[in-house]
C-alpha cells in the first residue's frame, strides 16, 4: 500500500480548546464527531460523572449558545476559528445542592462558577452575605486560619467581594480583610469540600441564583419584560427588578410550552387558567429559551422520581468516599493532635531544659559569688579579729590610763589640800606681819616725838653719853617716814598679791570640776608651779618685811 493511500484513510480532525472554571484543555476531534462525543471526552478527562448539569457553551453573534449533543460539532453555528473555543459550564442548577451534588468535582465546579457570577454581579448578594461567602471561599483556598502564617495583607491579591459592595461603603481594603478574617477564623476544622458546600448552600438562597434572563414582550409593541428560567419554573420580571418576579409558573403547574417563530405560549395545567403568551424577537434566543425550559423541566421531573441505578451507585460511592475521607480526616486529626501534643511536650521539655540550664548557670554564678563572699567574709572576720585584739589592747591601755589618771587625780587633790593649807598659813603670817608692822610703826612714831619743853636729852649708860641735835632728829624722822611709806606700799602690794592668789585658787577649783580624766602630768606640774609662784613671792616679800622691821627695831 502506498503512502498516499495511508494518508487518504486517516480521518480529518479539527482542534478544540475547552475552558473549565479552573483549567484549559485542547483536544483533537474528528470531523464527524457529534457534540456528545466532545462532551463525553471532556467529562472523562476531568473525571465528571454528573454530566446532566453541564454543557459546552460558545459565543455566536454577540450571544451565547449551547452545543447540541445530537448534531455534529461542525454542523452547528460554532465559531470559525482554530482552535474552536468552548466553555465547560453548568447549564442547569440543582434545587438543593447538598442533596443533588454528589461528586466533589461537580461541587467544586459549581462553587467556582457561582463565585464568579457573584463577583461579576450576575447574582446580587448583600454586603453581609458577601463577607460571609468570602470567608468560606478563603477557608476553601487556605485551610484553617493560622495567625502566625496568615499575616495582615495575605488576602490583598484575592478577589473576594463584588465591586458594588466595595464602592458602597467607605472602607479600605485592610478593613474589609479584617472583617473577612474575623469570619474566616471561626471556620477552623472545615475541609475544602465542606467550605465549598457551605458557600453553595448560602448562594442557592439568593434570588438570582441559577436564573437565566431573556428580554421579552407580552405583546408585539411592548419591550419591558424579562423572562427568567431556573430549576423551579418560569418567572416574569420587569427590567428594573430582577429580584422579585411579577408572575411565576412552576414546572409542576405547566402543561405545555410551545413557540411559533417569535411567539411563546405557556399553557397551565389548570385548563381554567389563562394561557400566557410572550414574544422574543431573535430566533436563536427562542431556541435557547426552549432548550433551557426542556432541560430544567426534565430535571425537575427527574428529582421527583426514584434515582436511577447509576445515580444510586454514585451516591453510594460518594457516601463511602465521604466516610473514608472522614475517617482519614479523623486519623489525620488524631495524628495532628498527637504531633501537636508531642511538639508541645518537646517545646515544654526544651523550655524546661533551657530553664534548668538558666537555673544551673545562675546557681553556678551564685556559688561563685558565695565563694567570693565567703573569702571576703573570712578576710573581714580576720580583720575584725585583729581589730578586736587591737581594741582589747587599747581598752587595757585605756584602763591603765584611767587608773593612772585616778591616782594622779588623788595626788592632785592632796597637793591642792596642802596648797590651800599653806595658803591659809601664809595669810595668817601676812596678817600677823601687817599687825606687827602697824603696831611697831605706832610705837616708833610715839618715841620719835618728845615733849615740847625738853631741849636736850642726855642718855647715860654707865660712862657713855649721847647727845641728839635738831638736824639729826629731822633727818631721822624723814628716813623713818620714808621707810614707813615704802613699807605701806609694799604691804599694799602684798595685799594685792594675796587677792590674786585667792582668785587663782578659785579658778583652779572651777577648772578641776570640769577637767577630763586625761589631764596630763605636765599640766598638773605647771598648775603646781603657778600655784607655788605667788607663795614664793609672798615668802620673799615676808622676808623683806621682817628685814625692815628688824631695821626699825635697831633704830
Amino acid at each position: 500500500m502506498s503512502i498516499m493511500g495511508l494518508k487518504k484513510k486517516q480521518p480529518k480532525t479539527f482542534k478544540v480548546k475547552v475552558i473549565t472554571m479552573d483549567a484549559e484543555m485542547e483536544f483533537s476531534c474528528e470531523v464527524k464527531w457529534k457534540g456528545k462525543d466532545l462532551f463525553d471526552l471532556v467529562c472523562r478527562t476531568i473525571g465528571l460523572r454528573e454530566t446532566w448539569f453541564f454543557g459546552l457553551r460558545y459565543i455566536v453573534k454577540d450571544t451565547y449558545a449551547w452545543l447540541k449533543m445530537e448534531k455534529r460539532v461542525l454542523d452547528q453555528e460554532v465559531p470559525k476559528e482554530d482552535p474552536i473555543t468552548f466553555h465547560f459550564l453548568a447549564k442547569f442548577y440543582p434545587e438543593k445542592v447538598e442533596e443533588e451534588l454528589v461528586q466533589e468535582i461537580t461541587q467544586h465546579l459549581f462553587f467556582l462558577q457561582v463565585k464568579k457570577q457573584i463577583l461579576d454581579e450576575e447574582i446580587y448578594c448583600s454586603p453581609e452575605a458577601s463577607v460571609l461567602l468570602a470567608s468560606y471561599a478563603v477557608q476553601a483556598k487556605y485551610g484553617d486560619y493560622d495567625p502566625n502564617f496568615h499575616k495582615p495583607g495575605f488576602l490583598a491579591q484575592d478577589e473576594l467581594l463584588p465591586k458594588r459592595v466595595l464602592k458602597q461603603y467607605q472602607m479600605t481594603a485592610d478593613m474589609w480583610e479584617e472583617k473577612i478574617t474575623a469570619w474566616y477564623a471561626e471556620h477552623r476544622g472545615i475541609t475544602r469540600d465542606e467550605a465549598e458546600m457551605e458557600y453553595l448552600k448560602i448562594a442557592q438562597d439568593l434570588e438570582m441564583y441559577g436564573v437565566n434572563y431573556f428580554p421579552i414582550t407580552q405583546n408585539k409593541k411592548d419591550t419591558d419584560l424579562l423572562l427568567g428560567v431556573d430549576a423551579l419554573g418560569l418567572h416574569i420580571y420587569i427590567p428594573d427588578n430582577k429580584l422579585s418576579s411579577k408572575k411565576s409558573f412552576a414546572w409542576s403547574g405547566i402543561r405545555n410550552i410551545s413557540y411559533s417563530e417569535k411567539e411563546f405560549t405557556i399553557k397551565p395545567l389548570d385548563k381554567k387558567a389563562e394561557v400566557f403568551k410572550f414574544y422574543s424577537s431573535q430566533l436563536r434566543v427562542n431556541k435557547l429559551i426552549l432548550q433551557l425550559c426542556i432541560g430544567n423541566h426534565d430535571l425537575f421531573m427527574r428529582r421527583r422520581k426514584v434515582d436511577s441505578i447509576e445515580v444510586q451507585q454514585m451516591k453510594a460511592q460518594a457516601r463511602e468516599e465521604k466516610a473514608r475521607k472522614k475517617m482519614e480526616r479523623q486519623r489525620l486529626a488524631r495524628e495532628k493532635k498527637l504531633r501537636e501534643e508531642a511538639e508541645r511536650a518537646k517545646e515544654d521539655l526544651e523550655r524546661r531544659l533551657y530553664q534548668l540550664q538558666d537555673e544551673s548557670r545562675l546557681a553556678n554564678e551564685a556559688l561563685i559569688r558565695s565563694e567570693e563572699t565567703a573569702d571576703l567574709l573570712a578576710e573581714k572576720a580576720q580583720i575584725a579579729e585583729e581589730e578586736a585584739k587591737l581594741l582589747a589592747q587599747k581598752a587595757a591601755e585605756a584602763e591603765q590610763e584611767r587608773h593612772r589618771l585616778e591616782v594622779t587625780a588623788l595626788k592632785t587633790k592632796e597637793e591642792k589640800r596642802l596648797i590651800e593649807q599653806k595658803m591659809r598659813e601664809a595669810e595668817l603670817i601676812a596678817v600677823k606681819l601687817v599687825e606687827d608692822s602697824e603696831r611697831r610703826l605706832t610705837t616708833t612714831s610715839y618715841s620719835t616725838h618728845p615733849p615740847a619743853d625738853v631741849g636736850d636729852l642726855n642718855l647715860e649708860s654707865g660712862s657713855f653719853k649721847f647727845d641728839f641735835k635738831d638736824t639729826d632728829m629731822k633727818r631721822l624722822s624723814m628716813e623713818i617716814e620714808r621707810e614707813r611709806v615704802e613699807y605701806m606700799e609694799k604691804s599694799k602690794h602684798l595685799q594685792e598679791q594675796l587677792k590674786e592668789l585667792k582668785t587663782e585658787i578659785e579658778a583652779l577649783k572651777l577648772e578641776e570640776r570640769h577637767a577630763n580624766m586625761g589631764i596630763s602630768t605636765n599640766e598638773t606640774m605647771k598648775f603646781d608651779e603657778n600655784t607655788y609662784s605667788p607663795l614664793s613671792n609672798l615668802n620673799l616679800q615676808s622676808v623683806t618685811a621682817k628685814t625692815q622691821v628688824a631695821f626699825l627695831e635697831e633704830l
